[in-house]
């Protein structure tokens, strides 16, 4: 069985993590290590570990502690910690089934020599019976990331990446911005011909609690330099389809809007000034229409 990082990037969410941990004590096979980085947390949480620390575990521990800088970055500091072949995100207000190890080493054990793999992926679910997002019918698709509407494979997704691939794609740091959408890099994988093994089974338990990102929607307009990157991300991904392409640049437009110009916009993403207008147009009637969260 390949060894296994669970990799938890946390900010003052000590009085949460203890589920998290108690989930991965829980676990029917512990071939792994949990590598958590305080993003320059402020309350209890190093005390926490410092105490856990002290007791022996029957897995490894690592607590590192930076300077704030996003969770894009603690990523990029796990990944260059990582000890385990796999590298699993699990965030610090979520936690896993009793068996998501289990069955991560089921699927890997599967893959075979009929594409470049990037990993496998289980399903988050609200609940063990209540799905976040789309599934797919079938008991496992293989696809890359942008491929996951073909598949019906929309919505948080538990994805576990091989080290490795990570390490050769590293999240752009840009200074003074403190947050950066994952699915530049995901994306980025994917045009590289990376597929994932997309099993159908809930091993990931997760909230979207107030103070996480999924929740904060002033992250895009603090952090303009991050969606610009996403955005050209996604117009260079989805080159032939008419919704990702005016969404991303929709998106974009709606994030600068105060502090650009239509003309810059349009130079910006490389596309023409009546394609910004558009997307405009239709992002504000798509979300008065159905709302989403980006």
């Amino acid at each position: 069985m390949p060894f296994i990082t669970i990799f938890t990037p946390t900010y003052n969410r000590k009085n949460l993590i203890e589920r998290l941990y108690q989930s991965l004590l829980q676990q029917t096979q512990k071939n792994f290590e949990w590598l958590v980085i305080d993003d320059g947390g402020t309350d209890n949480t190093e005390q926490y570990f410092s105490d856990l620390l002290t007791k022996q575990q029957p897995f490894p521990i690592r607590y590192i502690k930076q300077e704030n800088g996003g969770k894009h970055r603690a990523i990029n500091n796990g990944v260059k910690s990582a000890s385990g072949e796999l590298f699993f995100i699990v965030d610090s207000d979520d936690y896993l089934t009793e068996n998501a190890i289990e069955k991560i080493n089921q699927w890997v054990a599967t893959l075979d020599d009929s594409h470049k793999w990037a990993g496998v992926s289980g399903l988050k679910g609200y609940s063990k019976d209540s799905v976040v997002g789309q599934r797919s019918e079938a008991t496992y698709v293989d696809a890359k990331n942008s491929e996951r509407r073909k598949y019906n494979l929309l919505g948080d997704k538990a994805e576990v990446y091989f080290t490795d691939v990570l390490k050769q794609r590293p999240f752009p740091e840009i200074p003074g911005e403190k947050f950066i959408s994952e699915e530049i890099v995901w994306n980025a994988i994917a045009r590289d011909d990376y597929f994932l093994r997309w099993f159908n089974e809930i091993i990931y338990i997760c909230d979207y609690l107030d103070g996480g990102l999924t929740k904060d929607n002033s992250k895009d307009w603090k952090n303009p330099q991050g969606r610009l990157l996403w955005a050209k991300g996604q117009l260079e991904t989805f080159p032939n389809s008419w919704r990702d392409r005016f969404l991303a640049i929709g998106i974009y437009r709606h994030t600068v809007a105060r502090i650009k110009s239509i003309n810059l916009t349009a130079k910006e993403l490389g596309v023409s000034r009546t394609s910004v207008i558009l997307a405009s147009m239709l992002l504000s009637l798509y979300n008065h229409l159905f709302p989403v969260k980006y």
